[in-house]
């Protein structure tokens, strides 16, 4: 997932609590629903991060390798310049972007 196309602030925004249970009716639900996803997205965030940095992992690492690794810096600044991943769970949230279920409306259907 391209984490740079979304929409989601880089800085903290003060926002109307009440975007955040229209959907859930209760405000802590929808924090944790929100948790829940920011937790996947950092999740997602570390393992593309990982996998890009294994092609520069090597047994031995000697001084000039250390200094002259312009690639692996690129690398780390993008992930840095990245929203994080509570802003951008917090942004599908609100627009709607993140599938969840209630187990309490289950447990009515039954």
């Amino acid at each position: 997932m391209d984490y740079k196309k979304l929409k989601a602030e880089i800085t903290t925004v003060t926002r109307d609590l009440r975007q955040f249970d229209k959907d859930t009716a209760n405000l802590y639900q929808s924090v944790v629903i929100i948790s829940k996803r920011a937790n996947q997205i950092g999740q997602e965030m570390k393992e593309e991060l990982n996998s890009k940095l294994e092609e520069f992992s090597s047994s031995t690492d000697n001084l000039e390798e250390v200094f002259e690794n312009r690639e692996q810096i690129e690398i780390a600044k993008y992930y840095e310049q990245l929203p994080k991943p509570s802003l951008i769970a917090i942004s599908e949230f609100i627009d709607n972007n993140v599938y969840f279920r209630l187990p309490e409306a289950d447990k009515d259907q039954k």
